[in-house]
Formats: C-alpha cells, sequence, structure tokens
C-alpha cells in the first residue's frame, strides 16, 4: 500500500511501560481533541500504572492536577509523559483511519510465533537502563526488521494472526514511513500538551498563589522531541538497534478498534472474539502488550511493532 504518511502507579526505567488501563466507561466526550486537527483525541486525564502516570481514556478527572505533587516542575514532566504514551499509541495504530492502512488477516501462525519468540529475547537482552539492545542481538533485531522482505509482506499495513480469544498483529514501516511516523507522533503529543496548557490556564489562572503560577509556568516549558525519547538519531548515526515496550493489563478493545484505528472490533479480533453490541463492558478487557524495534537494515531506517492481544482470564 501506498504510505505517506487501578490507580497505582510504579515508577521504573523508561523503556518499559506498564499500564492498568480501565474497561469500564468507554465515553470519550470530554477528549479535548478532534480528528479534523490532524491528530487523534488526547485523554484529559488518565491514571493507571505505564511506568509513568497515564490518563483514564475513559472517565472525567476527579482530582485537581495540583493536589497530586508538591512539585510544579515534576506535576508539569508527568503530564508529558502521559502525552507521550498516548502519542504513541495513536501513532502506531492510527494506520487505517488515516492513511487506508489494510489489516490483512492470514499472518501464517508459525511466522507470528517466531517473531514472538524473537521479539522476547530481544526484550529480554536488553540491559535493565535502557532500550538499547546489546551488540549480540544485532543479528536478531536486523532480521526482524527484514522479516517482511524476506516473507513478501508489505509495509504500513497489519497483518494479523488469530484464533479465539488471541490475537497477534504485526506491523513494519520503512524509508518514508518512518519519516511519517515521526511527524504524526510528534503532532499528536503537541496537540495534546497544547489543549492541556489551555485547559489548566482557564481553570487555574486565576489562582495567585505561588505553587499555581509556578506549575502553570512549568506547564508552558514543557518542550518533548519525540524523535529524541525514541533514540533516533542515535540509531541513524551509530547504526544500534532499539526496542521498548508498552504492557497493559487491560485495555478497552473496542476503544483500541473504534476510536484509535478506526476499524470494527471484529476486523482485529475476528468474529469468533468479537464482543456483541450488549455485550458488557467486563467482555471488552484484553491484556495488551506492543513491541517497537527500530534500526537501520541495508542503509534503510525501518521499524517493526509487534503486538500481542489476549482477552482477560475473567472474560474469557
Amino acid at each position: 500500500m501506498d504510505y505517506t504518511g487501578s490507580a497505582t502507579t510504579k515508577q521504573t526505567s523508561s523503556h518499559h511501560y506498564h499500564a492498568r488501563i480501565p474497561a469500564n466507561n468507554r465515553s470519550v466526550k470530554h477528549l479535548r481533541y478532534t480528528q479534523s486537527r490532524g491528530t487523534f483525541p488526547a485523554p484529559r486525564e488518565f491514571r493507571g500504572r505505564f511506568d509513568y502516570r497515564v490518563s483514564d481514556m475513559f472517565d472525567e478527572p476527579t482530582e485537581d492536577p495540583l493536589e497530586h505533587s508538591s512539585d510544579p516542575a515534576a506535576r508539569a514532566r508527568e503530564k508529558a509523559d502521559e502525552f507521550r504514551m498516548h502519542a504513541e499509541l495513536a501513532a502506531v495504530f492510527e494506520g487505517p483511519r488515516k492513511f487506508d492502512a489494510q489489516l490483512l488477516a492470514g499472518l501464517d501462525a508459525q511466522l507470528a510465533r517466531d517473531i514472538q519468540r524473537s521479539m522476547a529475547r530481544l526484550e529480554k537482552s536488553r540491559p535493565a537502563e535502557g532500550p538499547l539492545l546489546p551488540e549480540p542481538s544485532f543479528a536478531d533485531a536486523e532480521s526482524l526488521l527484514n522479516l517482511y522482505n524476506a516473507n513478501g509482506l508489505s509495509t504500513g499495513d497489519y497483518h494479523i494472526h488469530r484464533r479465539p480469544g488471541e490475537v497477534m498483529l504485526v506491523r513494519w514501516l520503512a524509508g518514508e514511513q518512518v519519516d511519517t511516523f515521526y511527524e504524526r507522533l510528534q503532532a499528536h503529543f503537541d496537540a495534546a500538551m497544547t489543549g492541556f496548557r489551555e485547559d489548566e490556564r482557564q481553570a487555574h489562572e486565576w489562582k495567585q498563589d505561588d505553587q499555581t503560577q509556578a506549575y502553570l509556568t512549568a506547564l508552558d516549558a514543557v518542550e518533548v522531541k519525540m524523535a529524541d525519547r525514541y533514540l533516533r538519531d542515535l540509531i541513524r548515526q551509530h547504526s544500534v538497534f532499539v526496542l521498548s515496550t508498552q504492557t497493559a493489563d487491560e485495555i478497552n478493545i473496542a476503544y483500541l478498534t473504534d476510536d484509535i484505528m478506526g476499524v470494527s472490533t471484529t476486523d482485529l479480533v475476528g468474529r469468533a472474539s468479537a464482543p456483541s453490541d450488549t455485550s458488557a463492558q467486563r467482555d471488552l478487557a484484553w491484556f495488551f502488550k506492543l513491541f517497537s524495534l527500530r534500526g537501520i537494515v541495508e542503509g534503510i531506517e525501518r521499524m517493526c511493532f509487534f503486538t500481542y492481544l489476549q482477552k482477560s482470564d475473567e472474560t474469557f
């Protein structure tokens, strides 16, 4: 295809994110941004465990952000981390909605399992302090990033292997597609951060206490270059390979498909696993893990996103 384009938080290393995303209320009436602005709506408030604070994508906030931290600068950084997470989800999964990317069922089962095992080996090989893969793992990383060529698979699209209650999803990007991915990643973050600043000023600027003013000033000072967070320059300058992951104990599968991807849940998980129109909210809960592998192969910048989804134990 032509691609142009719960409440407990645990802080650990920056290259691995772990969260519990509630699967209760899918209302998104509070989201600040619309698709007409060219980016996916950012969550107004998100609480969970993604190795940094994340927002509840569904529920209205019940607490004032200023109540969470005595350090205004730290609170501003926490909000930036929330929006970084959401920007990545949107950039990885918006392909069908934004670029007419296809969901291609029928990925060979053995190939899907081989990719899963290879990603797990790479994850295990990473040092505790960061996402940079050690040199002995470079050959495996290069092989994964070139797998679409070896198997005649398209880039930009989503290649799916599924069975009842389980989905494996692989997407490769290469060359200009990678450039577009970083543009979209930055746009999602900037839109979310800009809107949040506006909301916080409207809600708190009337207050004259030093902490509030320091917090608003800190929000204005936040500047995040998403490509830097993804170590893009390091990859391009030194031909290294990087792997980061996001893990969610529960993600609302309908939110992922309907709101981010712009497809039906059946299109992704298959008819046997898709919730019915009368399904309870708990039936929408799926375990989610995303592997994001980046590197240079044969002089071309490439990415491989592997996603594992499994229907939660209590619902399947």
